[in-house]
């Protein structure tokens, strides 16, 4: 048997004024569009923002159903519709921003794994990586190069033949 360890650099700020221009740029963009999610259910609103090669920047958060399956989570939201937009644009960034109605979100929220895997396709798809900036509603602000670094072993097309 060998032991392998995974491990990934991971830029903490204190606030969003340590990060670089365009971050704290996109990071706001996220905060707006978290302000508009329609979140009935769970209370908790996501933004996300997306960040393009060609500079354009495109929102989404996130979408709630009664029938739970049915909703959207903000990070798929901005992803789809960037590429949608502008299909074989490279993506760039994610920023990433949660609240909750029922509590203070002090820590950054990361992408759930269906965000995750989403984003790893995009990655894979344009062989380039998206740093992933997130953040709660205060608190701490978390950073990483590529969406492998929080998900090392996503499934991918080479599984499929």
């Amino acid at each position: 048997m060998d032991l392998k360890r995974i491990s990934f650099d991971l830029m903490v700020y204190e606030s969003a004024q340590e990060l670089e221009q365009q971050d704290q740029k996109l990071l706001n963009v996220a905060v707006k569009a978290r302000k508009r999610a329609y979140s009935p259910y769970s209370k908790f609103n996501v933004g996300a923002a997306i960040l393009l090669e060609n500079g354009e920047i495109f929102s989404g958060n996130n979408q709630e159903n009664a029938s739970y399956p049915s909703g959207l989570c903000a990070e798929r939201v901005a992803i789809f519709y960037a590429s949608a937009k502008y299909p074989g644009i490279t993506i760039k960034a994610i920023a990433i921003s949660a609240t909750s109605e029922n509590y203070v979100v002090n820590k950054p929220a990361a992408p759930c794994g269906n965000c995750r895997q989403s984003i790893s396709e995009y990655e894979i798809k344009q062989n380039a990586p998206i740093s992933i900036v997130m953040s709660g509603e205060t608190g701490q602000i978390l950073k990483c190069s590529s969406i492998s670094d929080i998900l090392p072993l996503a499934f991918n097309n080479s599984f499929l033949g």
